[in-house]
C-alpha cells in the first residue's frame, strides 16, 4: 500500500480494515453479479411520471437543453428559497454515478455537489478505492434544489426532479450506480426500508447495477459506519471488476 493511499485511510478511519479478505468480497460481488444478470430481463419500477408530457420531453433533451431545464425549474416550491440549482459535476460519459439526495447551503451557494466537509470525504472514499470525481465519475443529487434547512427533500419535490434525474443517467449511460444515503436509495429502488436492509446487496435501476452505502454527511455524524462503508466500497469495486 502506497504512502498516499495509507494517509487517505487514514483520513477515513479505514486503515485497519485492510484486514478484510478481498477474495471474499470479490466472489461476493461477482455472485451478486451474476443474480443481476440473471434477472435483468425483468422490468425494472416504473418511475412516477407527475406530468406526462413534461417527463418525455425531458427525456428527449441534450446537455445544454437539460442544463438550461434545470436551471430556469420552477416545478415545485424550492424554486422560491434556492440560491442557484445544482444540477451535476464530473466525467458525462463516467463509469461510475455517484448519487445523493439533495444539496446543502454549501452547493446552494456554489452550484457544486458535495462540497464542504461532506464533499472532502467523498472525494477520500473515491480515493479510497482509486478514483476521482472529474475521471470516469459524475456526482449529482435527487434533487437539484436545497430543501430549507437541509431537510430531506419531499416526495412531491423529488418526484419533479425524477425525470431529471433519469435523463442524466441516461445520457451518462454508467455501468455502476452508487446510492449515497437512505433518502437517495430509497428514491431510485422506490422501497422504503432501512439502508441496513438495502446495502450489501446488488439492485438495479433502469437496467444499471446499483449499490447503496451511506451519506458522507452521515459518516461525519457516525465515526462507526465508516468500516461498513469501506466494505460497500469494496463491494462496489468488485461488482465493477465483475461487470468489466
Amino acid at each position: 500500500m502506497n504512502t498516499k493511499r495509507k494517509q487517505v485511510l487514514k483520513e477515513l478511519g479505514l486503515t485497519p480494515l485492510w484486514r478484510i479478505k478481498s477474495d471474499y468480497l470479490a466472489n461476493h460481488a461477482v455472485t451478486q453479479t451474476h443474480s443481476y444478470i440473471k434477472n435483468q430481463h425483468k422490468k425494472p419500477p416504473s418511475a412516477i411520471k407527475t406530468d406526462e408530457a413534461r417527463y418525455a420531453d425531458i427525456l428527449k433533451m441534450d446537455w445544454d437543453k437539460l442544463i438550461n431545464s434545470v436551471t430556469n425549474c420552477k416545478a415545485c416550491p424550492l424554486n422560491q428559497t434556492r440560491t442557484q440549482t445544482v444540477f451535476g459535476i464530473g466525467d458525462q460519459h463516467a463509469n461510475w454515478m455517484y448519487i445523493g439526495e439533495g444539496p446543502g447551503a454549501r452547493e446552494d451557494a456554489t452550484g457544486e455537489p458535495f462540497v464542504g466537509q461532506a464533499g472532502k470525504l467523498l472525494d477520500n472514499m473515491l480515493t479510497a478505492i482509486g478514483l476521482k470525481r472529474d475521471d470516469q465519475v459524475y456526482i449529482t443529487n435527487i434533487v437539484k434544489c436545497r430543501p430549507p434547512n437541509n431537510r430531506n427533500p419531499a416526495l412531491d419535490e423529488a418526484r419533479q426532479c425524477e425525470p431529471y434525474l433519469a435523463r442524466q443517467i441516461a445520457l451518462v449511460k454508467p455501468k455502476l450506480i452508487v446510492a449515497l444515503g437512505k433518502v437517495a436509495a430509497q428514491n431510485l429502488l422506490k422501497r422504503d426500508e432501512s439502508i441496513s436492509n438495502l446495502r450489501g446487496r446488488l439492485h438495479e435501476f433502469s437496467g444499471i447495477p446499483l449499490v447503496v452505502t451511506y451519506h458522507p454527511a452521515y459518516l461525519l455524524r457516525t465515526l462507526s459506519a465508516k468500516s461498513k462503508v469501506w466494505e460497500d466500497l469494496c463491494f462496489a469495486r468488485a461488482t465493477m471488476q465483475s461487470l468489466t
